[in-house]
């Protein structure tokens, strides 16, 4: 496949997907960010377009605008998701368990749905990498829409793998643990920083640009035999 690659970001207004979208745009992509907000700040060389990932007719007017601008997608982070209600599952509201579900799982296998279709229909195939978390490995007490939208994007990017592994489409999960961003500000709500740190092996928190390499290596031609994973960029929060 010659010619210029693309790649989609979505939820890049801001930490991860920021991060992973200015890396395919030094990378040399064609990059298009996605978001229900604004970006904080322009970011260069990439197009904005405002998607909530949890509208279907959105998601298909989002990949088809990709794809009518540069004719393809090569990679995609499907990065979009909030952390939602912070409760106990028997004190925690159904509205807003939906709500997570489907930002979360449902904004994911709406993006990833319409990204397959058009990656395997050109040349080349492709690679998507879907946004899941250490919540998606283990349990977190406290937070039980978001655990459990995070690990049922584990088994969508399961299931996706084997269905499109002959037509050249990698598909892979990412687990980010605690990452300096807005997210992890609202998850230590009267959590000490300084307990989160101390349960890190590494002895800190993670930065996006960190999660935003591993995504970029993902989609890249020296990760072409990886395929079906969820790998856990925690700094041995999940191994201990």
């Amino acid at each position: 496949m010659d010619g210029q690659r693309v790649a989609l970001v979505t939820g890049a207004a801001s930490g991860i997907g920021r991060a992973a979208a200015r890396a395919f745009a030094h990378a040399g992509y064609e990059t298009v960010i996605a978001d229900i907000n604004e970006p904080e700040s322009p970011e260069a060389n990439c197009r904005f377009i405002r998607c909530d990932v949890s509208d279907q007719t959105a998601v298909s007017a989002l990949i088809a605008a990709v794809v009518a601008e540069h004719g393809r997608l090569d990679a995609a982070f499907n990065n979009a998701g909030v952390l939602g209600e912070l409760a106990a599952t028997g004190d925690s509201d159904p509205e807003a368990f939906d709500r997570v579900i489907a930002v979360n799982l449902r904004g994911t296998y709406l993006c990833l749905r319409e990204e397959l279709k058009q990656m395997a229909k050109q040349e080349g195939g492709g690679a998507i990498v879907n946004c899941s978390s250490v919540a998606g490995l283990v349990g977190l007490a406290g937070a039980p829409a978001y655990v459990a939208s995070k690990h049922g994007i584990v088994g969508l990017t399961r299931t996706a793998a084997l269905e499109y592994a002959k037509a050249n489409i990698r598909v892979n999960a990412i687990c980010p643990g605690p990452i300096e961003t807005k997210m992890l500000e609202d998850l230590m709500v009267g959590m000490p920083r300084e307990a989160i740190v101390a349960a890190e092996p590494v002895g800190r928190i993670g930065r996006p640009e960190e999660i935003a390499e591993a995504v970029l290596w993902l989609c890249s031609p020296a990760a072409s035999f990886v395929t079906g994973q969820a790998i856990a960029a925690d700094g041995g929060w999940t191994v201990q």
